[in-house]
């Protein structure tokens, strides 16, 4: 395996290349490259946002019907909504194993020994009539 090889560029020479794209003298990023003969990609990009104007990078700007924004905002509510309601769901499992547990101690019984003697029991005995509680 061959040794690899690290570029360092001083903060002149990353200015000079901004400066000469600013100016005109290249028509894309591309070009500098080409003739500074820098290799990595993202390189002058990152240069350009860094020291640069920010005029020659791409803007972006996002169109929507008036109906994607009212969606958009509509599911974020949602979510958040539903996030509440999770929230509100494993405080009261948490409340819930502890009555569990407060419950089993007076009764003077392990919670696991609980568990296995009333699994798939109802709580309350069937009404006569069927009818759930």
């Amino acid at each position: 395996m061959g040794q690899r090889i690290v570029y360092r560029y001083s903060e002149g020479f990353k200015r000079q290349v901004v400066e000469d794209l600013e100016r005109g003298r290249f028509d894309t990023i591309e070009a500098a490259q080409r003739h500074y003969d820098i290799t990595g990609h993202g390189t002058v990009s990152q240069w350009l946002s860094r020291y640069g104007k920010n005029n020659l990078r791409a803007k972006v700007v996002r169109v929507a019907k008036p109906d994607e924004a009212d969606r958009i905002r509509e599911l974020k509510r949602q979510v958040s909504d539903l996030q509440r309601a999770l929230g509100q769901t494993q405080a009261e499992k948490v409340l819930n194993e502890e009555y569990l547990k407060l419950a089993c101690a007076r009764l003077g019984q392990d919670v696991e020994t609980f568990k296995k003697k009333s699994a798939g029991r109802p709580s309350m005995p069937p009404r006569p009539d069927g009818r759930d509680v």
